[in-house]
């Protein structure tokens, strides 16, 4: 490998003599012990550059993610016709979540191809942008059709921000460094969650204390979602493509090798079966997440509306927004403590056992506190449970951002991983309208509260069963730990 000593942005000599010798068995272990180092000690300033560039990227675009979970029933309820219930609200909620996870799935697709042949950095910063401008602009709605519209395009971006920064960083460290650093990489965006959540909290106090009107809550914020990752931009213009990426592109033109070729990726049965296996994996955990765990906002809306009305039968709606508003953050908050935890004991366990068995623990677990959340929440004084499944459900999308760019080479590893992150998603956008259309069918129409909601729980269990479906992916799937990677 040719370094530039000159070049801030490529890794130093010292980069080198550091690397472990064995790439095979040594290149995954947190203590590299062929130089006495941790996985963090002697990276260089532009290693951490990249790290850092990439995991805001990923935050950022969490948090939007987020915004749009715990803001979307209050902005559907304020672009629908007036006198809307509660069931009908939920349905265009799961119709914009599935809208938003078509458009993640569009864009995972076309930029991470784009990110193989033209590079990570340079595409990674055309994503952020789309995503924050038009998580800003959904404020700026008028009616659910404009807002479906600005959810897709959001998706999009989003869609191709995770391929392309778990790529970069894949691309860019050491290989004794990568797996934890994907990982914490995927930890770190429980800060996005969880600051959303946090945001959550102060519009619902801000409604409660008459300073604002509950009605423009979801609007402030859309807006304040979308200004860190805009800001972010600017700075990630000084990215450079990695030096791995660039040899490999370099060599590719010489012998004809195509990058970010989809027919490459699913006609060579060297990557076709890992693409196949991959993409079942992921469908799993994101109709486990997208379809069921981030519509716990809607069941702590209905629990805590139902309290009120039993305390106080005379409870004005400008109470009970600002009180759900509040919840949903506390709840954010809490799902989101409980995923940052469990990404990282994800990642400690593709380490020690193996990634096929620490993902075959995970989805069992992920069923269970699922089905335990939904069944037993009944208050404030059970909501801790919402931190148990986050951290069985989103510990697995540690192992998605470990696992996924293991099974692919240099010319297809954005392609690749996008494909099977992202593809699911057209899969995994039946999940919240299948919920919402499944709530509606147990329950009548003019059903009492209490009964819809029972019926929403319902709906909610018998989906989490497809958790298991990431078992049956499994079995087509190698084991890469203390392997190389691909080339």
């Amino acid at each position: 490998m040719t370094i530039d000593k000159n070049n801030p942005y490529h890794p130093s000599s010292r980069d080198v003599k550091n690397a472990d010798p064995d790439e095979g068995a040594a290149a995954d272990r947190t203590v590299d012990e062929s130089a006495g180092l941790r996985w963090w000690q002697g990276l260089t300033s532009y290693h951490w550059f990249v790290f850092a560039m990439a995991s805001m990227a990923w935050v950022f675009d969490c948090l939007d993610q987020q915004v749009f979970i715990l803001a979307r029933g209050e902005a559907l309820k304020a672009l629908l016709p007036p006198g809307t219930d509660g069931p009908v609200i939920n349905q265009y909620a799961g119709y914009s979540t599935s809208i938003f996870m078509i458009g993640w799935a569009t864009g995972g697709l076309i930029f991470g191809s784009i990110g193989d042949r033209i590079g990570r950095a340079k595409t990674l910063a055309i994503t952020v942008l789309m995503y924050s401008l038009c998580t800003g602009l959904s404020a700026f709605s008028t009616g659910w059709l404009d807002f479906f519209i600005y959810r897709f395009i959001t998706g999009m971006g989003v869609g191709g921000v995770f391929g392309l920064a778990v790529a970069l960083v894949a691309d860019s460290l050491p290989d004794r460094s990568r797996t934890p650093a994907l990982g914490l990489l995927q930890a770190l965006s429980a800060i996005g969650n969880i600051t959303a959540g946090i945001m959550s909290i102060v519009v619902g106090k801000l409604g409660a204390a008459g300073t604002i009107s509950p009605n423009i809550g979801w609007k402030i914020m859309f807006l304040f979602g979308a200004l860190p990752a805009f800001l972010c931009v600017f700075i990630q213009w000084r990215l450079k493509e990695p030096e791995k990426w660039v040899n490999a592109r370099r060599e590719g033109k010489l012998t004809g090798v195509k990058f970010g070729s989809y027919s490459t990726l699913l006609g060579d049965a060297r990557w076709s079966k890992s693409a196949i296996g991959g993409l079942l994996l992921c469908v799993a955990g994101v109709i486990g997440v997208w379809g069921i765990g981030f519509f716990s906002p809607e069941l702590i809306n209905g629990v805590i509306e139902l309290q009120l009305k039993k305390d106080d039968p005379n409870v004005s709606v400008e109470t009970i927004k600002a009180t759900q508003s509040t919840w949903r953050g506390y709840n954010g908050i809490i799902q989101n403590t409980g995923a940052f935890f469990g990404m990282i004991a994800f990642t400690y366990l593709c380490q020690r056992i193996g990634r096929k068995k620490a993902f075959a623990i995970g989805f069992i677990a992920a069923m269970v506190a699922t089905i335990t959340f939904f069944r037993t929440f009944n208050g404030i004084s059970t909501i801790w449970l919402s931190g148990v499944m986050g951290f069985c459900q989103l510990a697995l999308f540690a192992g998605f951002a470990v696992y996924l760019p293991e099974l692919f080479p240099t010319r297809l590893r954005s392609t690749g991983t996008s494909f099977c992150y992202n593809v699911g998603r057209y899969v995994a956008a039946t999940g919240p309208i299948t919920l919402g259309e499944l709530a509606k069918l147990l329950a009548p129409k003019d059903a009492p509260l209490e009964m819809k909601l029972q019926a929403f729980r319902d709906a909610c269990t018998y989906m989490s069963f497809f958790f298991l479906v990431g078992l049956i992916a499994l079995l087509f799937l190698p084991e890469t730990r203390n392997k190389p990677l691909p080339e």
